[in-house]
C-alpha cells in the first residue's frame, strides 16, 4: 500500500479518487484506505470488475497502437491514472518513437508518479498537466499542452475509463464537444464508457456500489455514449464491447461466460 503518512500536496487520503480505485484492482499500490474500501464494496456488488478493468486496458492499447499505425503522432491522454504497464506513449512510441503525449489527470497522486516514470524516447515528448476533464480551457490552454502539440495538425483525444465519472448536471456531451471542437479533421476520439446494455443488473449494482462509496459514477447507454462522436466517422467495428473491439489475432478468446460491461468506441474527425 502506499505511505499514507507523508501524502502528496492536495492529496486528501479520506475521499475515494477513481485513480486509485482503478490502481487497486490492478494489483497496485497507490492506494488509501478510502480507495479499497470503495473498491471491496463495489467488487463484492460486482465480481467481474477486476476484469471489466483489464479489458479497459487492453482497449487502450489496442486503441493507441491502431491510432498510431494510422499516422498519428499527437496523443491527448485525459484521465491518465496511475502509471501501470502499456502506457499511451509506450504504445505510440513502439510504432513510431517520435510520437508525443499530453497525459492530464486531477489527482495529485497521478502526476507524481506520470513525471517519474512516464518517461518519453528520446525522439518524442511526454507532457503532464494536473486538471480536470471537466476544466477543458485549463487543459487546450495549458502551455505545456501548447509546448508538446500542434493542433494545426491531427490528434488522438483519448478519453479511456473516465467520461462515467462525470455527472449529467457538468455536461459531458458540452465538455468534450469543447475537446473535439479544438482538433482539425482527420484527429480521432478514442472513448470507453461503462454501461448497463449487456448486464443491466450487475452493473446497476456495480454503480449503486460506486455512488454509496461518494465516487460519483454514471451509466449511459451506447446511444448515449455515441452522442461523444457527433462529426465523427466511427471506425470499425463502431461502437462494440471492449473485448471485442478490434481484438489482436493473438488475444485469448472471451469465455462463452464472460460479462462485458463497457462500450468501446473509436472515431475520425470528419
Amino acid at each position: 500500500m502506499a505511505d499514507e503518512t507523508s501524502p502528496p500536496t492536495r492529496l486528501n487520503t479520506s475521499v475515494p479518487h477513481p485513480a486509485r480505485v482503478y490502481d487497486y484492482w490492478l494489483g497496485g499500490k497507490d492506494n488509501f484506505a478510502a480507495d479499497r474500501e470503495v473498491a471491496e464494496a463495489v467488487k463484492s456488488a460486482s465480481p467481474g470488475v477486476v476484469q471489466g478493468v483489464r479489458d479497459n486496458r487492453a482497449f487502450l492499447g489496442r486503441a493507441v497502437r491502431f491510432l498510431a499505425e494510422e499516422g498519428i503522432t499527437q496523443f491527448l491522454d485525459i484521465g491518465t491514472g496511475i502509471p501501470t504497464r502499456g502506457n499511451t506513449h509506450e504504445v505510440a512510441q513502439a510504432v513510431n518513437p517520435a510520437a508525443r503525449v499530453v497525459y492530464v489527470d486531477n489527482d495529485p497522486i497521478v502526476m507524481v508518479h506520470a513525471r517519474a516514470l512516464l518517461r518519453s524516447a528520446p525522439e518524442g515528448r511526454t507532457a503532464y498537466v494536473e486538471a480536470d476533464l471537466r476544466d477543458p480551457d485549463a487543459i487546450l490552454e495549458h502551455p505545456d499542452t501548447l509546448a508538446t502539440l500542434d493542433f494545426g495538425r491531427p490528434i488522438g483525444l483519448v478519453i479511456v475509463g473516465t467520461l462515467m465519472y462525470i455527472k449529467d448536471e457538468d455536461d459531458p456531451f458540452g465538455v468534450v464537444k469543447r475537446y473535439t471542437d479544438a482538433l482539425v479533421p482527420g484527429s480521432y476520439l478514442a472513448v470507453s464508457h461503462v454501461t448497463g446494455d449487456f448486464a443491466p443488473e450487475s452493473l446497476t449494482a456495480f454503480a449503486e456500489a460506486y455512488n454509496a462509496g461518494s465516487v460519483p459514477l454514471v451509466l449511459r447507454t451506447g446511444a448515449e455514449i455515441s452522442r461523444f462522436f457527433e462529426g465523427f466517422e466511427l471506425v470499425e467495428p463502431g461502437l462494440a464491447a471492449l473485448g471485442e473491439w478490434r481484438p489482436a489475432p493473438d488475444d485469448v478468446p472471451l469465455p462463452a461466460d464472460h460479462v462485458h460491461g463497457a462500450y468501446g468506441v473509436v472515431g475520425r474527425k470528419l
